[in-house]
């Protein structure tokens, strides 16, 4: 018979310690964009203009920034070649909001450069997105579907399966965005658009954030572990 999927001590001890590191990770980012708002660049540069100056000078063009309301809902969308800067960020001359901005023109860089990982990252997307969907309905059918041994290892085992796509996805994500924030950072030392004090502010505000990719993929292998623990050797103790 099949583990019920439940709470017990491996979601105690693998899946609980990284989600208090995932929650902890987003009130980090938040108090260190809102400290780091308040420090705001002598050279009186906004988050817009910071973003075109990381694609001026990286010769790409065509890309629009514009203006996404919402707190940190800053991102860049290749579908439709946008930079979206949120109100904190689109007209703000902090240090805070220059490198989140220099990080979303990074993004559009990496696109334009035809940086391997970020193509690798957009090509899984729709295969992720439907694996991540199908994963927890498959594992808890086969839970039900005990009475066919058979169908239902198979359902759980797929259903972990399609888990672990999610799982590659944050892992192809973490080099993505770390290589995002050095080009930011590396854009704002050459292109002088803070000074070396400033710099401190946005390099400190990136690192919060990649921390919070750092906790989310910690939390999905946890969550994988768990599932391979609960599950992997059923077949064997039950046959």
């Amino acid at each position: 018979m099949l583990p019920f999927y439940g709470f017990d001590m491996t979601y105690l001890i693998l899946v609980l310690p990284c989600l208090i590191l995932s929650l902890w990770a987003s009130g980090n980012v938040n108090s260190t964009f809102k400290k780091y708002s308040k420090q705001h660049s002598q050279r009186r540069i906004t988050g817009a203009q910071a973003a075109q100056r990381v694609l001026s000078a990286n010769g790409v063009s065509g890309v629009r920034i514009e203006r996404v309301s919402g707190n940190l809902t800053d991102h860049y969308d290749p579908k439709s070649n946008v930079i979206r800067l949120s109100d904190g960020v689109y007209d703000s001359t902090s240090t805070a909001a220059i490198g989140v901005a220099c990080h979303e023109a990074g993004h559009a860089v990496q696109y334009a450069q035809d940086y391997a990982p970020i193509k690798l990252r957009a090509a899984i997307v729709p295969i992720t997105n439907f694996g991540s969907k199908l994963a927890m309905p498959l594992i808890l059918l086969g839970i039900v579907l005990t009475a066919f041994a058979d169908l239902s290892y198979t359902l759980v085992y797929v259903g972990i399966a399609c888990f672990g796509l999610s799982v590659v996805f944050q892992l192809v994500t973490l080099p993505v965005e770390f290589n995002a924030s050095h080009r930011a950072l590396q854009a704002i030392e050459t292109g002088g658009l803070l000074t070396q004090e400033e710099q401190k502010g946005a390099r400190k505000t990136l690192t919060a954030a990649a921390l919070t990719y750092v906790a989310a993929t910690a939390v999905a292998l946890a969550q994988l572990l768990r599932l391979l623990i609960l599950f992997g050797g059923t077949r064997r103790r039950n046959d």
